[in-house]
């Protein structure tokens, strides 16, 4: 009597990292991932109690968790989180969202210290992170393939004079990088795409000294209205998914027609 054929091993979950992960867009994202079945790993700088929250969220949808305390901008820091992922399984996900805007005004009137912060984490950052990930993702490396998706802004086109142009020169270079490394990693499996947010209700304006900005700017977006973290989450998850195999090198915009 022959043997029976093994029964086929389950589809392992997809592992994705978060940067950004405990509040706003990233918190939402990182949510919207564990309800499709994402493991994951939430990065953040300093909301260690809401990067908590966000994991037993994760954790109540059947998925795995962990946080990881990371700034974006140092090596290290971006090697650990890739390695908390990796003890979860493959990684197969990214989610460059980690940024800061820090203060509103002219560039003349804006330090250098906060030129250079707001700079190094809203693209150095990204650029580590999508370079560690190119590393364990890329089939011609030995990973298992996947798709990246940076987190840029509405304000790369816009250029957002009188607020933070240093900002939105920092998303201009993200949407470059995207589109660059699209290419670079076709052929090794790897799709990278970018979700460039408007005006969203979320606390980055006041971490920038004007929690009131959200009000006082909403005119300016053509449906009337910021958006909410939770719609940008599905836009992020699309990217990620299969049904955008055939999708790399865009920058899709979700900001009200702004």
């Amino acid at each position: 009597m022959s043997t029976p054929p093994p029964a086929p091993s389950a589809p392992s979950r997809p592992v994705t990292v978060v940067t950004g992960g405990s509040r706003g867009i990233g918190a939402a994202t990182a949510v919207h991932l564990a309800r499709q079945g994402h493991d994951l790993v939430v990065g953040y700088l300093s909301g260690r109690g809401e990067a908590a929250a966000v994991v037993t969220a994760a954790r109540d949808l059947g998925v795995r968790a962990v946080a990881v305390r990371a700034d974006v901008v140092d090596p290290e820091d971006v090697d650990a989180l890739f390695a908390a992922a990796a003890d979860l399984g493959p990684v197969t996900g990214l989610v460059a969202n980690a940024g800061l805007t820090a203060h509103l005004g002219d560039l003349a009137d804006t330090p250098v210290d906060v030129v250079r912060r707001v700079i190094d984490v809203n693209l150095l950052g990204v650029v580590l992170c999508v370079r560690r990930a190119a590393q364990v993702m890329s089939r011609r490396r030995g990973g298992p393939g996947g798709a990246i998706v940076t987190v840029s802004s509405s304000a790369a086109t816009l250029g957002s004079a009188h607020e933070y142009v240093h900002y939105a020169a920092a998303k201009a270079g993200v949407d470059a990088l995207t589109m660059g490394l699209a290419k670079e990693l076709a052929d090794d499996g790897v799709r990278v795409n970018a979700v460039a947010p408007g005006l969203v209700r979320t606390d980055i304006h006041a971490g920038a000294g004007d929690a009131g900005r959200l009000e006082r700017v909403t005119a300016r977006v053509p449906m009337g209205r910021p958006g909410e973290p939770d719609e940008i989450a599905p836009a992020i998850a699309w990217l990620l998914g299969p049904e955008a195999g055939y999708v790399s090198g865009a920058v899709l915009r979700v900001a009200g027609g702004l």
